[in-house]
Parts: structure tokens; C-alpha cells; sequence
């Protein structure tokens, strides 16, 4: 059979011949343009998912003899991102001999460490748990991977059935077994009993195919991949509806986004009773399909199949039983009806611990859900960082077509509660989690940043998101916004236009910030103006704007952002970026200068109200912040070099010489007093931080 990219319906055929030549002969490169192709069509495997491999005979360091290498994806890699710094390479040879030692399914965590034993390419990854399931089958090219067509027939009723069914004799059948050594084994035998089939599918788990070289691997997957998904296709044809058809009727798109803002912080803080958690939002077709059908309460509770779907959503979801029209503005109201689903929740995750564990097991993870099911509105994620929450949902979506598919074809099966369990606390998967690396400082934190389109604001959400924090940028200019959320890594940053002297425009940002990482943690009242004249020539409307954006936009930021963390119950910080005017009298500044000692002293009357809810409120001062500033670009800078007798041009140094420090205040000098705050000074509050290089006359006592 040979495809072309028009003739592939259910997988997107993304082999270009001109970046293939480009990498010449070269085995190596081709198996990794092949994975990061196949990595990039979640249809056929998720972010994590899966691993692929190549051999090729090599020169050995040692003897000069030419030896076969695999190459292989390293241990929590990401074939969709895979780069030579990602694999492993091996004797192939030496892989194969372990088989040798190998002392049965007992032996399996020894097996792993004796994988080091087998590296050829000293700048190795650690090399993976499938390594023996391509090292012991003989092809040049193998993937393997997690494709929601196939795991569908993997997870079926009568999978075996169902696999000849598809694809005749062409295709092995291997039943479910753990990962590990025998696992390869089981591989080696299905090929030595079946010669001449193309691929192999895993019972509950995945596919195996190959090829003799890189392209025709990848043709192989794609071919076998879209046979299984024509196959669901037509089933599903033939049933009619699936999953049982429609129970709950979804909310318009608008109200299901409002519904979710709403219920997302109370979620988060009951999510968070062990770990604080990074939120995440899916109301997509497929998932609304699901959570509304009349078999959501079959299947949710039966869990996932895939090893890789479940660890990363644990072994099933946690249902709501909420109306989709229910009133969600009262929060306590709907945290006494949340609480005891939790509860409940937590203790059946205990209960499943208790019975599975074995004598070595390690210690109960984090006992509360991470997918979270409100039939009508959508599903929610809960993990600790973006991306995890993010990828966690696309799995659990994943794991939705699985069940559609598996119900279409016989009838859908997960794995018993123990094999999941062994999977879930595998001693080697616990040591994966040991080797992560720690934790910054801000990580599962949101920041909201106001005025951060540039100068402050913008340094302040890079140094928050540098520290680890998921930041909300916020500004009334839009293309500002965008130009700033495209200097931050995926998963990092978003923006919202905001206009602070609008209460249903700071809503909206808050909003935003809740749908897309669940909360808010951290504020930074940062948006301002600066005009700088006389008391005579200060007009009303110069009075008013200042007021309305230095300190009645802090009033509602803070007012807002408080019945939020209040939700969470899980404390927040909220700064106020002031000015050293607010505590010197200085020459034509009257209007400025008010507004400013109106946020400081606002901040200090909030710091003494929000400190039963652990809510720090603190004030950053700067002074003289020149470069990089959006307040100094124009009549502000005018305004202040007359009122000294002195050019525009000459105000850096003027500001500079009359700090005790003789030093020039950056804007990231101003980042790092809002990062001081709310990362290292954390039992501090109604406090003032002067960053301005030492004024004498500023000082606050």
C-alpha cells in the first residue's frame, strides 16, 4: 500500500522529501525527523508517549570492529521534541545477552541498571524501560506508539479477535503485560511465531510497528493507524450514537466560559489541600460529547487503559453532580457541595492504595484529582505547572476517544485496579519522579500584571515567570500585549486588555487568568501615568485620571482579586507599584504625588484587613526609573527636567547622582523588589520597599 498525503483521512501524513534529503544518508537524523513528525499528531501519540528507535552499525571505540547500535528515545523524553541529546545509543548486541541474566518478572527493576552496562554512546540519555522491546526485535527502524485508534483495539473486548478481524494475519497480538524486559521477550516471540507481520498491537497499551528504514517505518504507522480508525469509523456508523447519546444538554459556549471562571478558583483550592495546582479548561466537542452522555457513569469510573493515560490523569476522574444552570455566585454555597465529593474522592483513592500497595511500595502521592468532570460545562485539569495540567487534559482526551472507539467496536475494558497500581508505583517510576529537577521558587503560582506591555510592568511579569510563575499580562494596548506573551516559553504567559479604570474590564482579565491557569496568586498593580505640573496648571481631568488609574484601578484590582483567593482559601500577595512622590513633597507633583501616597497608604490599611486570609499586601517604591520606562517617553520627562532646570537628556545621570548609591534604577530593579515580596519575604506585609538607590528624604522611617 502506498499513500500519499491526500489519501490519509485519520492521521496527517507530514514526511516532506526535501527536508528528508536534506539529512542524506544519515540514520540517525531520519529516525528523528520521523519522531518529531509523528510526535506532532496528538492522534497518533501525546506529548511523552510512546518511544522510536533506529540501529545502525558503528564503529566501536574500543576494538575498531564495526557493532550494530540502537538508537532509542531516553527515559521521559518526548518524541515530538526529540533532538540527539534525547537518545540513548547501545550495543544492540550486548542488550540482546541480557536475556542471559534475566531472572523472570522479579527481575525486571535489576534489568533496568543493567542497561547502563550496555551504553555505547557515552553522552547517553538514561535509557528507557521499553529499550529491551526494540533492542530484542531485529528491524532498522521500530516505533511505538500510543495512538487512540489503536489503543481503542487494544482496549476492547476480544482485542484479539478484533485485531485479526482488522488486519488478518498481518498483524501480531501480544496481551497486556507491564512494561519491562519479559515484555520484549513476549515481542520477540509473537515475531518469531507470526514471520512476516507488519506490526504488533499490546493488549491496553499501544502498537508496535517497523520498517527497513526510516520512511518506510513511518508509512508502516500510518498505514496501520488509519486501517484501525476507518474500522472505529465505520462501526461507530453502524451504532448510530455512542456513548448511550445525550443526558446533559451543554451550556452556550459564553455561559460554559462564564460557569468555569466562576468554579475554577473553588476547585483549585480544593485541589490544592496538599500541593498548590496550576488549573486548566477543555470544553471542546469531544470532551462535551462525553461528559454529557448517558454513559459517563459507566465508564468514568472504569478509569483509563493506557499506562500513560492514567499516570499522568490518575485512575479516573472525579464527576460533579452539578446542575450546569446552578447558581455559582454564592462560593460557599458551592464549596459545601464540593467539599464532600472531594472528600469522598480522596478517601476512595485511599482506600485504592491501601488494597493495591505492596510491601515497597512508596508513600501515597497527592490523594486529590486531576481531571475533574462538570457534565454541561466542560473538564478540568489540575497539575503542578501548565504544561503537566495541559498535557494531562489532551490525555484524558485521548482516553475519551479510546472509550468511544472500544464501545463502537465490542465493548470497552480498562486494566484491573492492581496492574494500574504497579504501574503507578513502579519503584522505577518513582525513582523518574526523585530525579525531576526542584522546584522554582513561583512554580504553581499565577501572577496578574497590570500595565506590563512594556517598562515596569513587563519586567516585573519576566521576572515572575523566570522564577517559575504562570503570568497574566495585562494592558489597554493590545498590540503591545501581543508583541510581550511572544517572548515567554509555551505554557508560560497570556494576556488581557485592561482597562483598570473599568470594573467589568479588570473582571474580564481576572477571568481570563482563571480559565487559563485556575486562579490567581500574585497581583502587581503596575499600570500608570506620571504629570508632573504646578498646582495651577493641574486640570481637573489630570486629577481624575490619575486618581482613576493609580488608585481607584488598586481599589477594584484588590477587590476583586480578594473574593478570588478567598475562593482558593490558599492566601495571595497583592503589590502596589507606588513612587517614592507618595512619601517627598517635591515641586509640581501635587496631583501625581497625592495618588501615589493614596496607594501606599491604601495598601497598608488592605495589609491589616486581609491578614486573617493570609493575603500580604505590599508596596514597591521606584524612583527615577528612566530607561526602559513608558512614563518617561513624554511630557513627564519635560515636566520633570523643568521643574530641576535641567534637559531631558541629562535626567538619567541627575536621577543617578542623587541617590546615596549613585546608582540608575532599571526596571528590573523594580522586578526584583516585587520578586523579594512575594518569594523571599514571605511574613511580610504592609510593608514599603524603596528601590530607588537610597533617597534619604524617601526613607519610611
Amino acid at each position: 500500500m502506498n499513500h500519499s498525503a491526500k489519501n490519509f483521512k485519520y492521521v496527517n501524513y507530514l514526511w516532506e522529501e526535501s527536508k528528508a534529503e536534506a539529512l542524506g544518508d544519515d540514520q540517525v537524523e531520519l529516525f528523528l525527523y520521523r519522531s518529531n513528525i509523528l510526535g506532532a499528531d496528538l492522534r497518533i501519540t501525546n506529548y511523552g508517549g510512546g518511544n522510536t528507535s533506529c540501529k545502525t552499525v558503528e564503529k566501536d571505540p574500543l576494538t575498531n570492529e564495526e557493532v550494530e547500535v540502537m538508537w532509542i528515545k531516553g527515559s521521559g523524553g518526548d518524541i515530538g521534541t526529540l533532538n540527539k541529546a534525547g537518545i540513548a545509543g547501545l550495543y544492540t548486541e550486548r542488550l540482546r545477552n541480557l536475556k542471559n541474566v534475566y531472572g523472570g518478572l522479579a527481575d525486571e527493576d535489576r534489568m533496568v541498571g543493567l542497561f547502563d552496562h550496555c551504553i555505547y554512546d557515552l553522552e547517553s540519555k538514561a535509557p528507557s524501560i521499553d529499550t529491551p522491546l526494540h533492542g530484542l526485535l531485529p528491524f532498522k527502524h521500530i516505533d511505538h506508539l500510543h495512538p487512540d485508534a489503536l489503543i481503542a483495539v487494544a482496549a476492547a473486548k476480544d482485542s484479539e479477535k478484533v485485531t485479526r478481524e482488522i488486519w488478518g494475519d498481518t498483524m501480531g497480538w501480544v496481551p497486556w503485560q507491564r512494561p519491562g524486559f519479559d515484555l520484549g521477550l513476549q515481542l520477540e516471540k509473537c515475531l518469531e511465531d507470526n514471520p512476516g507481520i507488519r506490526g504488533i498491537v499490546l493488549g491496553s497499551h499501544g502498537l508496535f510497528t517497523w520498517g527497513d528504514t526510516s520512511y518506510e517505518c513511518y508509512m508502516n504507522s500510518l498505514e496501520v493507524i488509519e486501517m484501525a480508525s476507518e474500522y472505529i469509523a465505520k462501526k461507530i456508523t453502524e451504532k448510530g450514537s455512542v456513548f448511550g447519546g445525550q443526558k446533559v444538554k451543554s451550556l452556550p459556549q459564553e455561559e460554559r466560559a462564564e460557569k468555569a471562571s466562576q468554579i475554577m478558583p473553588l476547585l483549585r483550592g480544593l485541589c490544592s489541600s496538599e500541593n498548590r495546582m496550576i488549573g486548566h479548561f477543555s470544553d471542546s466537542d469531544v470532551v462535551l460529547e462525553y461528559i454529557n452522555s448517558n454513559d459517563l457513569e459507566r465508564l468514568a469510573p472504569m478509569g483509563t487503559s493506557c499506562p500513560d493515560h492514567f499516570l499522568r490523569t490518575k485512575i479516573q476522574p472525579l464527576v460533579l453532580d452539578l446542575d450546569p444552570k446552578e447558581d455559582l455566585g454564592d462560593a460557599k454555597a458551592v464549596l459545601k457541595k464540593l467539599e464532600p465529593a472531594f472528600e469522598a474522592y480522596r478517601q476512595g483513592y485511599k482506600d485504592y492504595y491501601e488494597t493495591c500497595k505492596r510491601d515497597n511500595s512508596p508513600a501515597m502521592r497527592d490523594p486529590n484529582p486531576v481531571i475533574i468532570i462538570y457534565p454541561g460545562i466542560g473538564m478540568f485539569s489540575f497539575a503542578k505547572n501548565k504544561q503537566t495540567t495541559r498535557v494531562a487534559s489532551e490525555f484524558y482526551i485521548n482516553a475519551i476517544n479510546v472509550m468511544r472507539g472500544a464501545e463502537a467496536i465490542t465493548e470497552y475494558t480498562s486494566l484491573p485496579r492492581q496492574e494500574a497500581f504497579d504501574i503507578e508505583y513502579w519503584l522505577l517510576e518513582e525513582a523518574k519522579l526523585q530525579r525531576m529537577p526542584k522546584e522554582q521558587p513561583l512554580s504553581r503560582k499565577v501572577a496578574v500584571v497590570t500595565g506590563a506591555g512594556g517598562g515596569i510592568g513587563k519586567a516585573i511579569a519576566d521576572k515572575l515567570a523566570s522564577e517559575g510563575a504562570n503570568v497574566v499580562l495585562t494592558d489597554i494596548a493590545e498590540d503591545r500585549l501581543e508583541e510581550a506573551v511572544g517572548t515567554y516559553k509555551s505554557d508560560t504567559a497570556s494576556y488581557a486588555v485592561c482597562d483598570v479604570t473599568k470594573s467589568e474590564s479588570i473582571a474580564g482579565a481576572y477571568k481570563k487568568a482563571c480559565l487559563e491557569f485556575g486562579g490567581v496568586d500574585i497581583v502587581v498593580h503596575s499600570a500608570g501615568l506620571a504629570i508632573s505640573k504646578p498646582l495651577d496648571e493641574t486640570t481637573e481631568k489630570d486629577w481624575d485620571i490619575l486618581q482613576n488609574v493609580l488608585v481607584k484601578g488598586q481599589f477594584e484590582l484588590a477587590k476583586q482579586a480578594v473574593a478570588i483567593m478567598r475562593k482558593q482559601g490558599l492566601g495571595g500577595d497583592f503589590i502596589s507599584i507606588a513612587s517614592k512622590n507618595g512619601l517627598v513633597s517635591g515641586p509640581n507633583n501635587v496631583g501625581y504625588g497625592t495618588a501615589k501616597a493614596a496607594q501606599q497608604h491604601m495598601a497598608r490599611l488592605l495589609a491589616a484587613e486581609l491578614g486573617g486570609d493570609k493575603i500580604r499586601v505590599n508596596t514597591v517604591n521606584p524612583d527615577g526609573v528612566i530607561v526602559g520606562s513608558k512614563i518617561w517617553e513624554g511630557d513627564w520627562a519635560e515636566g520633570r527636567a523643568k521643574a530641576y532646570g535641567i534637559t531631558v537628556d541629562e535626567l538619567p545621570a541627575h536621577y543617578a547622582k542623587r541617590n546615596l548609591l549613585n546608582e540608575i534604577i532599571y526596571p528590573e530593579d523594580i522586578a526584583n523588589g516585587v520578586f523579594a515580596c512575594v518569594a523571599i519575604l514571605d511574613k511580610t506585609t504592609g510593608n514599603i520597599i524603596n528601590v530607588d538607590g537610597g533617597m534619604a528624604n524617601a526613607f519610611v522611617r
